[in-house]
C-alpha cells in the first residue's frame, strides 16, 4: 500500500480535540496491554482480541473511563489492532518466522508531544476538494480539517492517519491501493524508464558512484546534512538542558530541538527521493548492494553512516522503481566488489578505506575504487557481460567516461 501525506492546519479547538484523541488512543493501547499481561501471568495464555475489545467497550460505561466516549471509537479499536500486530511480530521473531531486526515484546506508550490515530473506512471520513490546492478532511468528532492538497489522490483512500509531530506540525497520511496508481503511471509515456541500466555503489565521502551501461559514470557528493547542522543542534540541546522541567520555556526549547531534527530529516528525504526518482526514470534496471546498515552503524563510522541515509535511499529507490517501472536488483553484501578487478577478474584482496585508486596486479589497469565496485555490482546483477571462454574480452566498455568530458570534442582536433 502507498501513502500520500499532506499538511493540515487545525484550529485551536480542533487541536484540543486531537490531543484528547491521542490521549484516549494511548490509554486504550496501555489498558489492552496491561489486561493481556495480567491474563498471561494468571493463566499462561494469550487473551483473545474479542475479549480485549469487549473490555474496552465495557470500560466506557465506568466512571474512570467514561471520557473515552468523547472521541471516535474507530481509532481506539485500531489501537488494539496495532497491539495485535506488535504481538504477532514478537511471536514471529521468537519462532524465527520473521526475518530482519529482532523485535521485542510491546511496551507501554508514554505521553509525548508526538502522536497518531488511524481512521479506517468504518469511521466514514470524507475528503472534499475545495480547489486545486486546498481540501477539507472531515473526521468524526473533530470536524473539517483544512488540508494543503498539493497533489490529487489517484483513488479513494482506504484509511487516513492523523499525525502530530514533535515540532507541532499536523499531517494527514492517506493509504491508497498501489495497483490503481501504477495503472495510471504505466499509461504515461513520458514517465516510462529507458533501456539503460545502472550500478550504484554507496559510500561516505561520495554518497554514490554510479556507472551506466552506455559507458557514462558519475559521482554524487555526500550532502552530510547532520554534520552541517550539528553545531546548531548542539546549541539548541544545551538551551533545552538549562530549562527547568515542566516549565513553558522548556517546552519552547524542546520545539526548537525538534525543528532542527525535522529540517535534517526533510533535507535527507528530499535528497534521497530526488536521486531515486531520477535513477528509476532514466534506467530500466538499477543494481545496488544490500548492506547490513544496522551492523555498520555500530562501528566507529556509525554517525557518518546514519548521516548518509543509505537505508532511506534504498527504500525510496524500491518505491520509485515500482512506480516508474524500473527493476531494482539487490547484490549480496558479501560480494567482494572492492577486491576484484572489473577488467580481468583478478582478486587482489582487501584494501583499507584510504586506498581510493589502485593498480590491478593481473592486467595493470588503474582502477577507481568506487567506480570499480559499481561495475562489479552490474556484473554480479547480470547487467553487463564479462570475460568468457569463446575468445577475447567481449565485455561492454563500462565506466569509461565521466559526464561532461565530451566537451573536449568542441576544441579543434589535430589532423589524423
Amino acid at each position: 500500500m502507498l501513502r500520500y501525506r499532506y499538511r493540515v492546519y487545525p484550529t485551536i479547538d480542533q487541536q484540543a480535540a486531537i490531543s484528547r484523541l491521542f490521549g484516549c488512543v494511548r490509554v486504550a493501547y496501555n489498558d489492552a496491554l496491561a489486561a493481556r499481561k495480567a491474563h498471561y501471568a494468571a493463566t499462561g495464555q494469550y487473551l483473545p482480541t474479542k475479549m480485549v475489545s469487549a473490555a474496552l467497550t465495557a470500560a466506557k460505561q465506568t466512571p474512570e473511563r467514561e471520557w473515552l466516549t468523547e472521541v471516535s471509537s474507530v481509532p481506539l479499536q485500531q489501537a488494539i489492532a496495532d497491539l495485535d500486530s506488535a504481538y504477532r511480530n514478537f511471536f514471529d521473531c521468537v519462532t524465527r518466522k520473521r526475518k530482519g531486526k529482532k523485535v521485542g515484546p510491546p511496551q507501554f506508550r508514554r505521553k509525548s508531544a508526538a502522536g497518531s490515530a488511524r481512521f479506517t473506512s468504518n469511521a466514514r471520513f470524507k475528503l472534499r476538494q475545495v480547489n486545486t490546492s486546498r481540501a477539507l478532511l472531515n473526521l468524526p468528532k473533530i470536524g473539517d480539517l483544512p488540508v494543503v492538497y498539493s497533489r490529487p489522490l489517484p483513488a479513494a483512500p482506504t484509511s487516513v492517519t492523523l499525525i502530530r509531530e514533535a515540532d507541532g506540525r499536523y499531517y494527514a497520511s492517506f493509504v491508497v491501493n498501489p495497483a490503481q496508481e501504477l495503472t495510471v503511471v504505466a499509461h504515461d509515456p513520458t514517465q516510462m524508464a529507458s533501456a539503460r541500466s545502472a550500478g550504484v555503489d554507496l559510500g561516505l565521502t561520495d554518497f554514490a558512484a554510479i556507472t551506466y551501461s552506455d559507458g557514462s559514470r558519475e559521482k554524487i557528493d555526500a550532502p552530510r546534512f547532520y554534520r552541517k547542522a550539528q553545531r546548531k543542534l548542539a546549541r539548541a540541546q544545551r538551551e533545552l538542558a538549562r530549562r527547568m522541567k515542566g516549565s513553558k520555556n522548556r517546552a519552547k526549547a524542546r520545539v526548537k530541538v525538534a525543528k532542527v531534527h525535522r529540517k535534517i530529516r526533510d533535507q535527507r528525504l528530499e535528497f534521497t527521493r530526488k536521486l531515486a526518482v531520477r535513477l528509476a526514470r532514466e534506467n530500466q534496471t538499477v543494481a545496488v548492494e544490500t548492506l547490513n546498515i544496522g551492523g555498520l552503524a555500530k562501528t566507529r563510522l556509525g554517525k557518518s553512516i546514519h548521516d548518509a541515509g543509505w537505508a532511506r535511499f534504498i527504500t525510496e529507490l524500491h518505491h520509485a522503481g515500482d512506480k516508474y517501472g524500473c527493476a531494482v536488483l539487490g547484490i549480496d553484501q558479501w560480494m567482494p566488489t572492492s577486491q576484484v578487478c572489473s577488467c580481468c577478474g583478478v582478486k587482489d584482496g582487501k584494501k583499507v578505506l584510504t586506498v581510493r585508486v589502485w593498480e590491478c596486479s593481473g592486467c595493470g589497469a588503474r582502477l577507481d575504487r568506487d567506480y570499480n565496485a559499481a561495475v562489479n555490482i552490474m556484473l554480479a546483477a547480470g547487467l553487463a557481460e564479462s570475460l568468457n571462454d569463446c575468445g577475447g574480452n567481449v565485455r561492454r566498455a563500462l565506466a569509461s567516461a565521466v559526464p561532461g568530458e565530451a566537451v573536449t570534442a568542441l576544441w579543434p582536433q589535430p589532423n589524423r
